[in-house]
């Protein structure tokens, strides 16, 4: 397995879509939609995001991660990720996501965030071994090659809001048309775009 930089727009769009719904599933309304317009239109327009993929040997997608870049310019947050469909048993089905992780964790200034104990352990597994106490109970973890000793040095991910996004998708109907569109296209040629 190796991982790549996803930097051709057709095959991260097909990526980024296959992400968000994966993420956030059929039951979330419009979220996967203005994630991915939010990322497409504003973070990739800026250079602040990056899309990975951990492939297998035919360069089929096995785990994919999209990385922020803070404020600073200094730290990546993983702000998505998933393992995908493949081959692997039930009890092994997030190995892509761990291997494309534990890659990023040794190669990036890597920022993470855990809402719980188990998320915590899974990050730990894959080599984040700095971590400090955020708000809400939330635990934020630093890969080795983080530039930050400290929480407070830590830079918060750039962020879009999503409510504007929504804002616009409701005042410019074309657009939201063409957002949707990309959106299914991208579902529908997704993994035979990266081959």
């Amino acid at each position: 397995m190796k991982v790549v930089q996803l930097n051709e727009s057709a095959p991260r769009d097909a990526c980024l879509a296959r992400l968000c719904a994966e993420v956030y599933g059929q039951a979330a309304g419009l979220t996967p939609l203005v994630r991915f317009a939010a990322t497409r239109r504003v973070l990739f327009a800026q250079e602040a995001a990056r899309l990975l993929a951990a492939v297998d040997g035919a360069g089929r997608p096995q785990a994919l991660a999209l990385l922020v870049l803070d404020a600073a310019g200094q730290g990546m947050t993983l702000t998505l990720s998933c393992a995908l469909d493949g081959d692997e048993e039930p009890d092994d089905r997030e190995a892509p996501r761990r291997a494309l992780i534990t890659e990023l964790a040794t190669k990036a200034p890597l920022r993470v965030e855990a809402e719980d104990a188990d998320a915590e352990a899974f990050y730990r597994d894959c080599g984040i071994s700095r971590w400090f106490a955020g708000r809400d109970g939330q635990r934020i973890g630093l890969g080795a090659r983080h530039p930050a000793a400290t929480l407070a040095e830590a830079g918060a991910p750039i962020a879009v809001d999503d409510a504007e996004v929504l804002r616009r998708f409701k005042h410019d109907t074309k657009g939201f048309e063409e957002e949707k569109e990309r959106f299914v296209q991208g579902l529908a040629s997704f993994p035979e775009c990266l081959t």
